[in-house]
């Protein structure tokens, strides 16, 4: 394998890794914020005691 194309390899993973770590929260938020029955509102997901 060419080492100029190991090394792109390399970075895509880095990158792939650091999107799935700081995302994997923020998007099970957004799917159950989206998919359930009722939906609530949006300052009652930021602030839930208000």
């Amino acid at each position: 394998m060419n080492p100029e194309t190991k090394e792109i390899i390399l970075k895509a993973t880095d990158v792939v890794k650091t999107v799935v770590h700081f995302g994997f929260i923020p998007f099970v938020i957004y799917l159950g914020f989206t998919r359930s029955d009722p939906k609530p509102s949006l300052i009652r997901l930021i602030l839930p005691l208000a």
